[in-house]
């Protein structure tokens, strides 16, 4: 008779991805997950195979929260440039307001991304999903008269991922909310 799992695969996830995100991939250790998660480490290697197995899913767990979350954000009522304005401040203060953590996939592009294909093809996803959110929104602001329709969406939404990527690294070593927040508003008047 085979025992039932005592922890919720969901939660697992979850739970890892925080571990990743506040160490990094290469400094968190089987053990630390596996005290993080509540189960040993033969139950955290049958359940996802691999520290890295787990990773993935966390990155995966990472993705669809932030494009979730970005296209909410952008899907509000309101003035577009006011929308893009408040997202890019948002994407660049960290996840609850601190900027500690950075994001998860810029964290895995700088650690990570010319060492493990995988994981750099999932971060290219999420950029390119951000892109496309940003490229939205701003064809959305050019109907509407917001945005000079002269300019191109898409170029101007590139300029937005890599500006947010940019400030992301920035924002870990920023002296002041004030320089961050100026740059902001210059990326937009840009628009």
């Amino acid at each position: 008779m085979s025992r039932t799992k005592q922890f919720d695969p969901a939660t697992a996830v979850e739970q890892a991805m925080m571990l990743f995100w506040r160490k990094g991939y290469a400094s968190t250790t089987p053990q630390e997950l596996s005290d993080e998660l509540g189960i040993g480490k033969g139950s955290l290697y049958h359940a996802f195979e691999s520290k890295r197995g787990l990773f993935g899913l966390s990155l995966q767990r990472y993705a669809d929260a932030r494009l979730e979350g970005l296209a909410t954000c952008l899907q509000q009522s309101g003035p577009v440039k006011e929308r893009l304005r408040q997202v890019l401040r948002k994407l660049i203060s960290g996840r609850g307001g601190s900027p500690v953590r950075g994001c998860l996939a810029v964290n895995t592009a700088v650690e990570l991304g010319d060492t493990d294909a995988s994981a750099c093809e999932a971060v290219r996803s999420i950029f390119a999903g951000m892109e496309k959110l940003f490229a939205r929104a701003i064809e959305e602001g050019q109907r509407l008269g917001e945005i000079d329709s002269s300019k191109d969406a898409v170029q101007l939404a590139s300029l937005l991922l890599g500006s947010v990527l940019g400030l992301q690294v920035l924002s870990r070593a920023a002296d002041s909310p004030a320089r961050m927040r100026r740059i902001v508003d210059a990326l937009i008047d840009l628009l």
